[in-house]
């Protein structure tokens, strides 16, 4: 696969190729790009099921009976439940945000479009990302997949990432670069 030998240098690159490959060839992209998506907002939304990729004194059976039950509480597809199994089994179940990072950064190549990451200090409308990523578009020349996170601590305005280009129109970051201006 094209652009994915940066993706293939890192452990979770490579669980997140592996997976990418089976999804694309079982034609199961669309299926495990939701499940991801739903294991992302349960990784910020839930202390527990972050305690479990993380916590090293959870024993691998404890880790993987706790994958089974979380797979199925949340109706996650067989190639992502395989995955996250796999993943308590090796002991890695702390890749797992990175292993969907790359994941989205694969799908997103397949699909011919660029993904950006995007900060925003409170959650934007649907209208909203709708037009910044036709804003992205025109900047970037291809389709725009926008990932947003929520990180209040920017106070306002936006922090784009695409690729290795940042755009950073935080409130936070003016602030900072007015108090360096204002000290000389």
């Amino acid at each position: 696969m094209e652009n994915s030998g940066g993706i293939q240098a890192s452990l979770s690159g490579r669980y997140a190729l592996a997976l990418f490959e089976l999804a694309r060839d079982g034609k199961q992209l669309d299926s495990v790009a939701t499940s991801l998506t739903n294991l992302k907002v349960a990784l910020v939304e839930s202390a527990d099921f972050r305690a479990l990729t993380t916590s090293p004194v959870i024993s691998r059976e404890a880790a993987q009976k706790a994958v089974g039950a979380l797979a199925s509480a949340m109706e996650l597809d067989g190639l992502t439940t395989n995955f996250l199994n796999v993943l308590a089994t090796n002991r890695r179940l702390g890749q797992l945000g990175a292993a969907i990072r790359a994941f989205e950064t694969l799908l997103s190549n397949h699909k011919g479009e660029t993904l950006a990451q995007v900060t925003s200090a409170h959650a934007m409308t649907k209208t909203q990302v709708t037009a910044l990523q036709k804003a992205l578009k025109t900047r970037v020349g291809s389709d725009v997949a926008v990932d947003v996170a929520v990180d209040p601590a920017i106070l306002g305005g936006l922090v784009v990432k695409i690729g290795s280009q940042m755009i950073d129109s935080s409130i936070r970051t003016r602030l900072n670069t007015l108090a360096m201006a204002m000290k000389g």
